[in-house]
């Protein structure tokens, strides 16, 4: 049964942006691929297969996300209609801008675990004192894990100093 009056479908900005944007990565990383130097002792498998892997991946999946969008957006009803909590979002993107500017005065420890005490604070806790302490705990996991364990320096700053002289 067809409609008299056929309603107009509005194509979701939002989402087909998500969509270009997986595209424009998956190009980028194509890009970034072909600048790595094969030694010609590689055969066929080199250091470059992964990340053309994750490029061709990448580009189906935005392929998938643009026909999705096209064909109306996988968002559900419900989410389209809500508004997104801003605040939220300000705590978040206030966490990931202290990482990458304190991560170098500070270091790896105290820039992680302010970012993780601002995300969990996105995500509604309302205990800060809490949140720190976990904070802390895993960004020192973190980075003795990858600094004894593995030997790569994520960025010592005053905890991690401190520390490594005991």
């Amino acid at each position: 049964m067809t409609d008299a009056f056929p309603v107009e479908r509005r194509l979701p900005r939002g989402e087909l942006v998500i969509a270009l944007g997986v595209l424009a990565l998956a190009g980028v990383v194509y890009w970034q691929s072909a600048s790595i130097p094969v030694s010609p002792i590689f055969a066929k498998v080199g250091p470059t297969v992964v990340p053309y892997l994750i490029a061709a991946v990448l580009a189906a999946l935005g392929a998938l996300l643009v026909l999705s969008a096209v064909r109306g957006g996988w968002q559900p009803l419900e989410e389209k209609e809500s508004t997104p909590d801003r605040a939220a979002l300000a705590w978040i993107a206030a966490g990931l801008a202290f990482n990458a500017v304190l991560i170098g005065p500070l270091g790896f420890t105290l820039a992680s675990t302010l970012m993780f005490t601002c995300v969990a604070r996105g995500f509604g806790s309302q205990r800060p004192a809490r949140d720190a302490a976990l904070g802390l705990v895993m960004a020192l996991a973190s980075y003795f894990g990858f600094a004894k364990v593995l030997g790569i320096n994520i960025g010592a700053g005053l905890v991690e100093n401190a520390l490594g002289r005991f």
